[in-house]
């Protein structure tokens, strides 16, 4: 009965185990390959495939977007951006690097004669101040994961990798670990079991040969 319970948690252990790396792995790869990508090339938003997530931080774009979820965006030509858009760009008022993701309300051409867009956001009761010139977009919206964000933003902090990717890798090679001693174990005690059994064998069978 031991042994079948036993047997049952391993199964149940191996099947979390399991989804766990399912789900871990490929969180894993897609977030070290968009930290080396924002590490190599510092001027652009790192993306794998021309998609990218963004975390929306404000309530600029209630009640589509709220503060907190993470938007997936892809890459695409400023050409085929329309009025009506959900379009993801770097600040024109920012620092270079900060994003905005806020809706095109017009398509205009700027000082230069270059294509540019009109911005706002859902819940701003203005237009963006400044057009959003052609080489400032990022990409376009295609949809939200809500309230992702904060964890996404929480993964990429030192205390989420250490708790979301450091502890369940160092839980599973315990785990791992401990499943091979007790095999090593459980195939000692069949040797022995097979040994002693061998004995028995061996002195009934001088026994009758006496």
């Amino acid at each position: 009965m031991r042994k079948k319970r036993t047997s049952v948690v391993h199964r149940i252990c191996t099947l979390v185990g399991s989804l766990f790396c399912f789900i871990l792995i490929p969180l894993l790869l897609i977030n070290c390959t968009l930290i080396i990508k924002s590490i190599t090339n510092k001027n652009e938003v790192p993306d794998i495939g021309g998609i990218f997530p963004m975390v929306i931080l404000t309530d600029s774009m209630n009640p589509q977007l709220a503060s907190g979820d993470l938007v997936i965006c892809r890459k695409v030509n400023a050409k085929n951006i329309k009025t009506g858009d959900v379009i993801c760009f770097y600040d024109p008022e920012g620092n270079g690097t900060a994003t905005v993701t806020h809706r095109v309300t017009e398509i205009i051409t700027d000082e230069t004669g270059a294509l540019a867009w009109k911005t706002k956001g859902d819940a701003n009761n203005t237009e963006d101040e400044k057009p959003v010139r052609s080489e400032n977009l990022a990409g376009i919206y295609c949809w939200r994961l809500p309230g992702l964000g904060n964890t996404a933003m929480f993964m990429q902090s030192t205390k989420g990798i250490l708790l979301c990717v450091v502890c369940p890798l160092l839980l599973m090679a315990a785990y791992d670990k401990s499943c091979d001693l007790r095999q090593k174990k459980e195939k000692e005690k069949s040797t022995e079991a097979l040994l002693a059994e061998l004995d028995v064998l061996r002195a009934e069978r001088e026994k009758s040969q006496d």
